[in-house]
């Protein structure tokens, strides 16, 4: 008899046209791949549904996904289990049985994502991959003061890339911080959801007061504008990370 589970899988999105399966394979996704890798493991075609569709070069530590399955393998064994079947990229960190009723993106509670920023004078092409390099001096406690505007529910508009899909631009932000440990500084958001590109925007205007473009006042009155071309750019890829989500049970 098939069982639903919830996986927890962690990514390094760098060499993936981000989590959603495309039509044309050209262009390698994570979910083509961990497909792929499930389906070789049980023996069968593997379906798997995401909670969060990141973008192309998005990493992630716990991206959530449901599979339907037959297997004797116990659930708790399946992480170790699946592990020499998975790309080096793609590793499943944790594994629970769900409700067949469950969905892993509609019974979300809330994700955090942060970005990382390579604060230093000089890049380091270690790093590259991982966080968006700027060599200057950022106010961390500037920023961290502004963006408590952001926490609670608002209209996002101003924060969400032109030509988003969602019926609605009203998100809430339960707690947004900014912090500095030797030469990263992360922001680390949470939230109910959010808009496409809502977080890089986010954090391309955070950078902005950082270097001192943008005051408190300001970003109060980008919020309330819903205009996106008041906020600052979309800040790259390559320092986002989906950290955690949560659900209520699980």
């Amino acid at each position: 008899m098939k069982r639903k589970i919830l996986l927890t899988v962690a990514y390094d999105g760098s060499g993936y046209y981000g989590w959603q399966k495309q039509a044309d394979k050209r262009f390698p996704t994570v979910q083509e791949a961990f497909e792929k890798a499930l389906s070789a493991f049980f023996r069968e075609d593997i379906v798997c549904i995401g909670a969060s569709r990141t973008d192309r070069g998005v990493h992630a530590f716990g991206q959530r996904a449901t599979i339907e399955v037959d297997t004797t393998v116990p659930t708790e064994k399946l992480p170790l289990a699946l592990h020499s079947f998975l790309p080096e990229n793609i590793v499943v960190v944790d594994a629970v049985d769900v409700d067949d009723e469950f969905h892993p993106r509609f019974h979300c509670a809330c994700k955090t994502y942060e970005y990382k920023i390579y604060n230093a004078k000089f890049r380091n092409p270690v790093y590259r991959k991982y966080s968006e390099f700027n060599h200057k001096k950022l106010d961390i406690l500037a920023m961290n003061d502004v963006a408590q505007v952001l926490v609670g529910k608002h209209d996002f508009k101003s924060f969400a890339a032109s030509g988003f899909s969602s019926k609605t631009s009203v998100r809430t932000i339960f707690g947004i911080s900014v912090e500095k440990s030797g030469e990263f500084a992360t922001i680390r958001v949470t939230g109910d959801g959010f808009l496409y590109n809502m977080v890089r925007i986010i954090s391309g205007t955070l950078i902005m007061v950082g270097e001192g473009k943008i005051s408190k006042q300001q970003l109060e009155e980008i919020l309330l504008s819903c205009d996106r071309t008041k906020a600052g750019k979309t800040a790259g890829a390559e320092g986002l990370t989906l950290v955690k989500i949560k659900y209520e049970n699980y």
